[in-house]
């Protein structure tokens, strides 16, 4: 084989680096994360009620935010796109690890199951139980005496021995402690009980506290019995959707007539709607799956805000701009409570 001219190893380099420069374009990973309209999934598949089973034409959809790494070729996409955006890391997992991270959605969406089965069974007047098992934890501050020993996933039982009914009935308790003086936790960790004594802290609002972020663990039990199986899906968003699937089955009504209905929104024990962050890409994603009707949460926002967010858009008014400029014949429906849910679809046919 003979040797190669100098043109020839410079064209080889030449074709290398820009083979190399194509394929970090295509692949190559960013600090960056994309989200974007994702998909409108028929809740039909989600919902297993045995002897209570849906028939009825037309489906509800649960629509969700497709998250990406960023890539180079995806990064300049999303800036040429307005309907993607683009995150940093902190902002999709909070500074907590792809596995701490991933653990929280699991829960929020396993809460948000119970809170709808509990919505659905209670406005049927269905037999359904609400077992409050404690406070949750969703993050722990570097700087909490419990650090290291509190981690998230666990659930806090007592503190100083005493049980409350409510995220807020722990919160008054530990809040009327002085800073600086004892308490003891008993807590869940891996189905074990466990208690540790530390010293409270002293928050940004100057209380006494345990230096964690958390939410409400309650069980629920019902029946006849529903099993919900959200797949990959995770996060609090669906509670809504899920709510008028399992109402729709537990009650054998006809609420769709046929239409293909999508929302989003979070559902908690009393029936509100809470609202969620990229409903502009869940609109988008229920218009792809032919959706004619879209429940949007609408919350009031409050003086206060609205002094520090001159410009701030409840969920329902961005949803109906983004179906103004990309579904314009989609109804966008403004709900502030399940029962708002229910009485349009009993009221619209």
């Amino acid at each position: 084989m003979g040797k190669f001219t100098r043109r020839e190893w410079r064209q080889i380099i030449i074709t290398v680096g820009l083979t190399l420069l194509v394929l970090a374009f295509f692949f190559l990973p960013l600090p960056k994360y994309i989200e974007g309209p994702g998909e409108a999934d028929n809740l039909k598949t989600f919902v297993s009620m045995p002897g209570h089973p849906d028939k009825h034409a037309g489906k509800y959809m649960i629509t969700s935010v497709a998250l990406s790494q960023a890539r180079p070729v995806s990064y300049l996409y999303a800036k040429l796109n307005p309907i993607y955006s683009i995150e940093s890391v902190d902002d999709v997992t909070g500074g907590q690890s792809n596995a701490t991270y991933d653990k929280v959605q699991d829960f929020y969406m396993q809460s948000a199951i119970n809170e709808s089965i509990y919505t659905a069974y209670k406005a049927a007047h269905k037999s359904v139980k609400r077992q409050y098992l404690g406070i949750y934890v969703l993050s722990v501050d570097d700087k909490s005496p419990f650090a290291g020993t509190l981690r998230v996933g666990d659930t806090v039982t007592k503190v100083n021995g005493r049980h409350f009914n409510s995220m807020v009935g722990y919160q008054h308790y530990i809040q009327r402690q002085k800073v600086g003086q004892s308490a003891t936790i008993t807590y869940q960790h891996n189905g074990k009980t466990r208690h540790a004594t530390r010293k409270l802290m002293r928050l940004p609002t100057k209380k006494a506290g345990i230096g964690i972020t958390l939410t409400d663990n309650v069980k629920v039990t019902a029946k006849p019995k529903v099993t919900v199986d959200p797949g990959q899906i995770g996060g609090p968003s669906g509670g809504l959707m899920f709510s008028l699937q399992i109402y729709t089955q537990v009650t054998g009504k006809n609420l769709r007539h046929g239409q293909k209905i999508a929302g989003t929104g979070t559902v908690d024990g009393d029936g509100n709607v809470g609202e969620i962050g990229g409903i502009d890409k869940k609109i988008v994603a229920a218009k792809k799956a032919g959706a004619t009707v879209f429940f949007a949460p609408y919350v009031k926002p409050s003086k206060l805000l609205l002094k520090y967010e001159e410009h701030h858009q409840t969920n329902y008014q961005l949803a109906k701009a983004t179906a103004k400029k990309y579904a314009p014949n989609m109804k966008v429906v403004p709900v502030k409570t399940f029962s708002d849910a229910v009485k349009y679809l009993e009221t619209h046919h």
